[in-house]
């Protein structure tokens, strides 16, 4: 691994889990306003699986980063830019853990039965309950908006490192290294 750059693992883990979260995010949005019909339940489903499997991906890639600490930041990273990410990149943390799992809750409150994917039994976590299930569902929103706003200040951050800095920030994450 050359210096300065994640792990081909890190880099893995985070670009599958980026373009899950973007996908839930497309489809959490259009699916809301879908009549209800197979094509709705089918999609609630893919939601709630492609969900589930961005809290996996997320608990591994915090198991990672805890054996594996990333890379330190370019020495040409401003102080303030320094002391910014690592709150960044926890905020992004704690969303991608309490989205999933406000979403499972949600689910365990509407008394829905869930399968991983079909086929894998999901337990509920909380008893069936029509006004945790109303507070949730808001929860839900709630912190879909907010992952919308982190997720656009993140690639913000990375086109001006980029595109502005051409400081190496992002290269660091880029499977190939930028080339």
């Amino acid at each position: 691994m050359a210096a300065g750059k994640h792990s081909q693992t890190a880099i893995g883990l985070h670009w599958i889990t980026a373009l899950a979260v973007l996908g839930l995010l497309g489809v959490g949005l259009w699916m809301v306003g879908l009549p209800l019909g197979l094509l709705k339940l089918k999609v609630y489903a893919w939601h709630k699986w492609i969900g589930l499997a961005v809290l996996a991906l997320t608990v591994a890639r915090l198991l990672w980063r805890w054996r594996h600490p990333p890379p330190s930041l370019p020495g040409s990273v401003r102080d303030w830019e320094r002391r910014l990410a690592p709150i960044a990149h926890w905020t992004l943390f704690a969303l991608l853990l309490a989205m999933p799992l406000s979403g499972w809750l949600m689910n365990s409150a509407a008394g829905v039965g869930l399968y991983w994917f079909g086929y894998i039994p999901i337990p509920d976590l909380v008893p069936r309950d029509p006004d945790l299930f109303a507070a949730l569902k808001t929860v839900h929103k709630v912190l879909s908006r907010l992952l919308i706003a982190v997720v656009a200040l993140h690639v913000g951050a990375v086109i001006y490192h980029d595109v502005l800095r051409h400081d190496g920030v992002f290269r660091r994450m880029w499977p190939t290294g930028g080339k």
